[in-house]
């Protein structure tokens, strides 16, 4: 077994590597092996029919043989005179007589003589069965005969022609075969390589895409677009096209993971920073002040100090509850669901916001029937306090919030919540759900926020499998969570909604 995987090895050192190499050798290969196959058949046919003439004309020989002796005149057991006189023979013709007496022969030179047979010779033919026909002897001194044997009477009558004839004449056809087969396979070797070499060109085009890919440091910063191939060799009818398409699509692939890749470690990063930031100023304020309290051990000042440490406690819990939600949302851990009745749960939520709002107009229009969702309760009431509380905190007084819930022809539930304020900036509208965005950052905490409240809403409604979109201009802001209903909703000319009456400060009444 050992001795047949090194045999092996060692074979495969002599093979070609390259595609071209391997691709002309089997050409040349399948060339070579069809000129012999076609050489050693035309040879044989050749061979065969001249070998049929020969034993024509050896036939015709012997039967002139033949009637020369049939013509002579003496006893059957002495060689009649016209024997050794008969003529139409062709050169080369051996012509033998054997009775119980003896054998002589003869042979037909080139000049037409006849010269007499050797012993040994005569001693071949003497074998020769009787019936003999087609036979091929070899004789001293002459070389290869066909011949042909009869008895007439009591004298056994051979004749032969030589082969040599034939025997040139086949090996000049092989002389040329293999000259010309040499010729056709050195021919039909250039012709593959440079014919496999064009076709591969395509195939060369591609690798060498790879390659370009393969040279860029991928493993940090931002890839962009990568090379392709060509799109004159993408065609997919043919096996390189089919190879181009597949390399293209898996760039086009690894590009999107790459550059997502890169934009999510700039994400962490920015996330780490801003984090480290807003959670920065209330340890430093807690810091300030327990060491103010340290220094300054009077009950007032004490009392200050711990409430405004109390205060950023709170906050730094409120931000660090926020981050801790926002990366369980992000790793995609399943919530509470349960029927959650969103027309209580929305006017649950304006009336927590009406008190402490209480300069702005809310307005409620809810319809007759209860609108039902799937979902956690606690997280959705989240979402729709962060919406009332963004509406509130980024408007002026006297702004009126207009809170609408229905439902749409896709079976989802639609909670609006418009404003008619100074709306939001568009630079800001395309990053107003990214996490610490803010619309002023020179503005105090207090009134501005974390700048998680958005990106909280959007996480927990996509965690819903619904959906949080805006679309804002000054004097028209809105605000568009839908969610999916736990039962279709009623067709359009069934939808109903209690009247609303004139918005006024706080709830207006329906």
């Amino acid at each position: 077994m050992l001795g047949r995987i090194v045999r092996r090895l060692q074979l495969r050192r002599w093979l070609p590597t390259s595609l071209t190499a391997r691709v002309a050798a089997s050409v040349v290969l399948l060339v070579a092996v069809v000129s012999v196959l076609i050489s050693g058949l035309t040879t044989a046919a050749i061979s065969s029919y001249l070998t049929r003439q020969l034993d024509t004309k050896v036939a015709a020989s012997h039967g002139r043989a033949v009637g020369a002796l049939t013509k002579g005149v003496g006893q059957q057991s002495k060689p009649p005179p016209d024997i050794e006189n008969a003529h139409g023979q062709d050169a080369g013709t051996v012509t033998a007589y054997r009775t119980d007496l003896g054998a002589n022969g003869n042979v037909i030179t080139a000049d037409g003589e006849l010269d007499p047979l050797s012993e040994q010779a005569l001693d071949v033919l003497g074998t020769v069965p009787p019936a003999a026909e087609n036979e091929t002897v070899e004789l001293p001194g002459l070389g290869q005969y066909r011949i042909q044997a009869s008895r007439l009477g009591d004298t056994l009558v051979v004749t032969g022609l030589p082969t040599k004839e034939v025997d040139d004449t086949l090996a000049s056809l092989l002389a040329w075969e293999a000259s010309l087969s040499t010729l056709g396979v050195l021919a039909a070797g250039g012709v593959a390589v440079l014919v496999v070499r064009r076709q591969l060109r395509p195939l060369r085009d591609v690798a060498q895409t790879a390659r370009e890919v393969a040279g860029i440091p991928l493993a940090t910063g931002e890839i962009g677009v990568t090379a392709r191939v060509p799109e004159h060799l993408t065609d997919e009818r043919t096996e390189v096209g089919q190879v181009a398409v597949a390399l293209n699509t898996l760039l086009g692939h690894m590009e999107e993971a790459l550059d997502a890749r890169h934009r999510s470690e700039l994400q962490v990063r920015q996330f780490v920073a801003d984090a480290s930031h807003e959670l920065r100023t209330p340890l430093t304020t807690i810091h300030g002040y327990a060491e103010l309290s340290l220094r300054r051990p009077d009950p007032e000042q004490l009392t200050h100090a711990m409430g405004k440490v109390l205060v950023e406690a709170t906050r730094m819990a409120s931000l660090v509850e926020d981050l801790l939600l926002l990366a369980r949302l992000d790793a995609g851990r399943p919530l509470e669901r349960r029927p959650v009745d969103l027309t209580r749960l929305a006017m649950e939520s304006v009336a927590d916001a009406m008190i402490v709002g209480p300069d702005h107009r809310w307005a409620l229009r809810l319809p007759e029937d209860p609108v039902m969702v799937d979902g956690d309760e606690q997280r959705l009431h989240q979402v729709v306090s962060n919406l009332l509380t963004n509406a509130r905190r980024h408007t002026p007084p006297g702004t009126t919030v207009t809170i609408t819930l229905g439902a749409d022809d896709s079976h989802s539930a639609v909670l609006t919540i418009h404003d008619n304020g100074p709306g939001i900036p568009e630079t800001l509208q395309r990053t107003v759900f990214k996490r610490f965005s803010r619309s002023d950052t020179s503005r105090t905490r207090d009134s501005g926020g974390s700048g998680l409240g958005l990106s909280l809403a959007q996480s927990i409604t996509e965690a819903h499998g619904g959906g949080l979109t805006v679309t804002s201009h000054p004097g028209n802001t809105s605000f568009a969570l839908a969610l999916p209903l736990t039962k279709p909703p009623a067709s359009s000319s069934d939808r109903h909604f209690l009247p609303e009456t004139d918005a006024v400060p706080g709830l207006s009444s329906p």
